[in-house]
């Protein structure tokens, strides 16, 4: 015998709101992945930004000369002979006590790819070379090989 006054959730109650809840949470996915992207799309553009703008100065120091002589490599144009360079430092010119031009704390992560390997141009490259020379480093990309949410390859980025 059961009372009337008895409470609680029939079996077809529960079935319901466990449809609900599955539809909500389908929905909710495709926006936390999208969101997930983008949020690794700006990682990717701030570790670029970051990289090529010590490349740049350490070649307007180069161009200024203050870059000690030894640190230039004859046909590097004045750039870089690799991203570790920036983070090492390099010596001042004519500044007896050692001290060392930095450039990068360190060489960021590449967000797409989670590792430090980062695609490399050199001065001498051609635009549409798709290996680095080794001569210097001019310019960074990813070596993800991905579309970003715009439609554009993240490589060109």
């Amino acid at each position: 015998m059961t009372e009337r006054g008895q409470r609680g959730y029939t079996f077809i109650e529960l079935v319901v709101v466990s449809a609900i809840v599955m539809l909500l949470a389908s929905a909710v996915m495709p926006l936390a992945r999208v969101t997930a992207t983008r949020q690794r799309e700006a990682e990717l553009r701030r570790a670029l930004r970051e990289m090529r703008t010590a490349v740049d100065k350490y070649k307007d120091a180069a161009d200024a000369q203050q870059i000690g002589a030894l640190e230039i490599k004859i046909g590097s144009e004045g750039y870089p002979a690799d991203l570790q360079v920036l983070v090492d430092g390099v010596a001042v010119q004519n500044d007896a006590t050692g001290r060392k031009l930095k450039f990068l704390r360190r060489i960021p992560v590449d967000p797409m790819t989670r590792s430090t390997d980062w695609g490399k141009r050199s001065y001498q490259d051609e635009p549409d070379a798709s290996r680095w020379g080794g001569q210097n480093v001019f310019d960074v990309y990813t070596t993800f090989e991905g579309t970003a949410l715009d439609g554009t390859k993240y490589r060109d980025w």
